[in-house]
Parts: C-alpha cells; structure tokens; sequence
C-alpha cells in the first residue's frame, strides 16, 4: 500500500469513526406528581428533545393520549384509570417505552 492509499484510508475510516461518536439515542424518564403522569425526553448526548409527540397507550396498544413535548422536553399526562405505557419515538433509532410499573412518585 502506498503513502496516497494510506493516507485515504486513514481519512475515510477517521471519517467513519467521526460519525459514529455524533450518534446518539433516544431517552425518556418519567414520573407520578399525584394526578400527573411527568415525562421528560432527550437524548443521549445531553440534547433535548422539544416540540416531539409522547404518547401513552393501554396494554391493548389503543391510544389512550397525546402530548407535545414543552420548551423543556416535558410532557405532562393526567394519570388514567388504567394501565397504560408511554412511548416517545424520535424518528430514528428505537423508540423508547417507559410502563407504568416502571413509575414512582416524586
């Protein structure tokens, strides 16, 4: 190999592992405030996620309810009757769910 081909292969792999360390993922945490359920979404490299849908869904997969993530990345649910999971899909990546026996109150 000479020191062109090299030099190529140095820069497209360096080029590759650059990209791969800007990847980042999707999360969620979410909590009970009495009559609320709180989720706050994000990702990975400390970046917030604003204006993204959460939804929350029942465990037959209907949805229960939709809301929009605030200038925070908080979006805020009144706690339903039944047992339900929470779902913030970014678009890429996986989707996180977060059930509601993962839940504490704070």
């Amino acid at each position: 190999m000479n020191n062109t081909s090299l030099l190529k292969a140095v820069l497209l792999f360096s080029g590759f592992s650059s990209f791969h360390a800007a990847a980042h993922f999707p999360l969620m945490s979410c909590h009970l405030a009495q009559d609320k359920v709180i989720c706050e979404a994000g990702y990975s490299d400390g970046s917030t996620a604003v204006d993204y849908d959460v939804e929350m869904y029942d465990y037959d997969d209907n949805l229960i309810a939709k809301e929009k993530t605030d200038k925070r990345s908080i979006a805020e649910f009144t706690h339903p009757e039944t047992d339900f999971y929470l779902v913030f899909d970014a678009g890429h990546e996986s989707p996180v769910e977060v059930d509601i026996v993962e839940l504490k109150e704070k």
